[in-house]
This record gives C-alpha cells, sequence and structure tokens, in this order.
C-alpha cells in the first residue's frame, strides 16, 4: 500500500507533460477536530493519489490546510470525495486565477501540531468566536470608510509585491510575529476603529480574527477567502479591484498578478520587478526578487559567491555541502545583507502612510 510519494520533480514533470491533460491549481482550509490526523493523512493519500492529486497538505488536530492540483477532468470527482467527509462537505475550493500545469509536482501531506503555525495556545480563548466574513462588495466599502484600519496578515515578502491600498503591511518574516506587532501598533483603536484583515486565502485571518476579539478589539472583520476569492468576485461582478501588483502564492508559480502595477523591484539592481526566485546554488535556495537580466548575468543566483559554487561539476558542490545545512540566509526571504535593493525595514504605521503604489 503506497502512502508516501515515489517519483521525483523531474520524472512527474514529465509524465504531465506526456499525459497533455489540463490541470487545476486550488486551495482550501477547514478548521475540525480530527481525532487522528495520522490516520486521516492515510486516508487522504489513499484517494487522493488515485485521483493524480498533487501539492502541500497540512493536517492536524484542528484541521486541514491544503494547497493542490489536479487534471482537470477529476475535479467533480475531487469535490465528491471531499463531500464523504462532514466537516468538508460542500467547502468553497479557491480556484487559482492563474494555471500551471506544474505549479506543484509531488503529493506531500504531513501531519502537523497546527494548519497554521501561529505560535498561539488555543485553550487561553475561543477560536470560534471569530470576526465578520465580508464579500468583496462589502470589503471595498469598509476600507473606504475613515474608520477603517486595514491590515495585511501576510508576510513582508507577500505584501512587497502586491496589497490593497493604503493597506498596513507589518515589516514580518512570519505570521506569528506579526500578531503582537499588530496588537501593540493598534492598542489605542480597540473600541473606535474597524479593523478589517485579509490574507491570501483566508485561512490566517481565521484565526487572528478570534485572537484580536480575545485581545479587546470589539469591531474585527475579515475579507472572506482572501486575495483568491476576492479576485474571483471582483472579476465576476465588475467590482472596482482595490489590490495592487501581484498575490504572493505557495507554489511553484510563486505569484499571480492581480494588477498591471508593478510596486516592487529587483533585489540586486533595483529596476522595477515583482517576481519572485530562489538562488540556484543548493546550499542557499534564498527567496528573492530578481529581474531577467540579473537572473542571466548572475545563473539565477543571489550572489557571487553562490555563482561560483553553481557553476562547480555537481560532484564538488555535494562535497562542499556534505555535513553543512542551508546557509540562515534562507529564512531572510529577501532580506540576506548582501543584496542592495532589499526592502527597507519601517514601522507598520510609516508603511501604512506611503503605500508602495
Amino acid at each position: 500500500m503506497q502512502l508516501y510519494n515515489t517519483l521525483s520533480a523531474e520524472e512527474r514533470a514529465e509524465l504531465i507533460k506526456k499525459a497533455g491533460k489540463d490541470r487545476l491549481t486550488l486551495s482550501f482550509y477547514q478548521y475540525a477536530h480530527i481525532q487522528n490526523p495520522q490516520e486521516f493523512r492515510d486516508t487522504l493519500f489513499l484517494n487522493w493519489n488515485a485521483l493524480d492529486v498533487l501539492g502541500r497538505i497540512y493536517v492536524a488536530n484542528e484541521g486541514i490546510n491544503g494547497q493542490l492540483s489536479l487534471p482537470a477532468e477529476h475535479f467533480e470527482a475531487f469535490k465528491t470525495y471531499l463531500d464523504t467527509i462532514n466537516f468538508l462537505k460542500g467547502i468553497r475550493l479557491n480556484i487559482a486565477i492563474e494555471q500551471d500545469n506544474m505549479s506543484f509536482l509531488k503529493l506531500k501531506i504531513k501531519v502537523r501540531d497546527k494548519i497554521v503555525a501561529d505560535g498561539l495556545n488555543d485553550n487561553t480563548f475561543d477560536v470560534t468566536n471569530r470576526g465578520i466574513h465580508v464579500n468583496a462588495d462589502k470589503f471595498n466599502s469598509l476600507i473606504e470608510d475613515d474608520n477603517t484600519i486595514l491590515v495585511d496578515m501576510r508576510n513582508h515578502y507577500e505584501s512587497e509585491i502586491g496589497h490593497f491600498k493604503n493597506a498596513i503591511t507589518p515589516d514580518v518574516d512570519t505570521f506569528r510575529e506579526s500578531l503582537p506587532v499588530i496588537e501593540d501598533d493598534l492598542k489605542e483603536h480597540k473600541e473606535d476603529k474597524n479593523l478589517v484583515m485579509y490574507c491570501t486565502g483566508g485561512i490566517r485571518c481565521e484565526k487572528a480574527s478570534a485572537y484580536f476579539k480575545h485581545k479587546g478589539f470589539k469591531n474585527v472583520y475579515q475579507l472572506e477567502g482572501g486575495i483568491i476569492e476576492y479576485t474571483r468576485q471582483v472579476n465576476e461582478k465588475g467590482l472596482d479591484n482595490k489590490f495592487i501588483g501581484k498575490n504572493f502564492v505557495f507554489d511553484d508559480r510563486r505569484s499571480e498578478r492581480i494588477s498591471d502595477d508593478v510596486i516592487a523591484q529587483c533585489h540586486q539592481c533595483g529596476a522595477p520587478f515583482d517576481t519572485h526566485t530562489n538562488c540556484a546554488n543548493d546550499a542557499c535556495h534564498l527567496l528573492f526578487i530578481q529581474c531577467k537580466d540579473c537572473k542571466e548575468e548572475m545563473n539565477n543566483c543571489c550572489s557571487t559567491l553562490c555563482k561560483e559554487i553553481h557553476a562547480l561539476p555537481f560532484e564538488e558542490q555535494k562535497a562542499l555541502r556534505k555535513g553543512q545545512g542551508n546557509s540562515n540566509d534562507i529564512f531572510k526571504k529577501g532580506r540576506a545583507d548582501h543584496l542592495p535593493y532589499k526592502k527597507d525595514l519601517r514601522n507598520i504605521f510609516e508603511e501604512s502612510k506611503t503605500p508602495n503604489i
């Protein structure tokens, strides 16, 4: 009984090319009480592997968080299977704005302590007492209200390439870092302002809205379905699009273009650009923004040293990596000291006063 991926990314990519079938990229999440996450995980793998599902899915006692792709022809069968699971019946599936058959190349379903690393003790507050969900139309109205504070619940490298007009974009590396930062900076407005939040697909706001209500914020709202669902509704209903730039996504596409605005710059030369890449040096893999000219000049590497190492024969590179972990720069997400045009560190209120538009 196969319970784990057995093909390399290269082998899977070749099979997808040969199949010649369109695939759909989608995401969903659900908070629910899962008694035995490992058993649930194994059942999912057996059923989804049979449908040629690929992706990254986290399962925990508190629920499921999935980003995945599957053949378009299997979409109805996939939904039918989800409907056999009580807490997933009729769940909203966020279909990607831009499709790419190679968005995922492996099926990875992992059991985790939490489906989003938030650093919170869920026993200290009511996680079901969430903020008010609003659709795209209501969201647009709220963020035009002078009594609203709009907060981006994503990380700096996500908001750097795209965000809503006039949003506060916390300068943080992780979701868990953002919660105390936002609470502290907005503590004077717990009762007199609307706290409106958004993220990629909605999952971070689910927990954050309950946390902020627990901390005393009275008027808490969250964008239903996040940026992905917002964009679908804007396109479907002809609404005014308030999002500027690209939406960062956690698959091999790395982003979806929502508007034509380019609000970021190449971290190496400073030219307007908004596409992330990973350094080609296997001992680095730093995530950063690199324009096409720099990619060609630097051979897809983030530094001269990485370029030199990447040019070595594979066995020499492997020998250099032996016994060594990846550089800590990998966790800096575009903030490595050697990148001359990395994003400046600024207070979140300063950021909001001068939006990157």
